[in-house]
């Protein structure tokens, strides 16, 4: 569970960041869950985009891809849900989180 500290921090190294994934009227499939889980592995922090023609309230989108995935909700603002995950490789962890 991340604290405040460490989501402003994870907020500020997120704002340059676009969106890598979009989602749409098809919601949330497995292929998505699988490239969102390896981009988190890679990165540790992304970006998401929902459209305006997904019928599912963003809410509960930006939950479920959090608990899919295994990762921590940042911030959702607007249309953007910005997500976090520790790499298990220490070869693609950049970030330090303040303690």
């Amino acid at each position: 569970m991340l604290r405040g500290k460490q989501k402003r921090q994870l907020r500020a190294l997120a704002h340059h960041l676009n969106p890598i994934f979009q989602i749409g009227k098809s919601g949330i499939t497995p292929e998505m869950v699988i490239g969102i889980n390896n981009s988190l592995e890679k990165r540790e922090l992304i970006k998401v985009s929902i459209l305006q023609n997904c019928d599912i309230d963003k809410d509960e989108l930006a939950e479920t891809i959090s608990s899919r995935t295994g990762s921590e909700l940042v911030q959702l603002i607007g249309h953007t849900i910005v997500l976090y995950k520790q790499s298990s490789k220490e070869k693609y962890r950049k970030i330090e989180l303040v303690k």
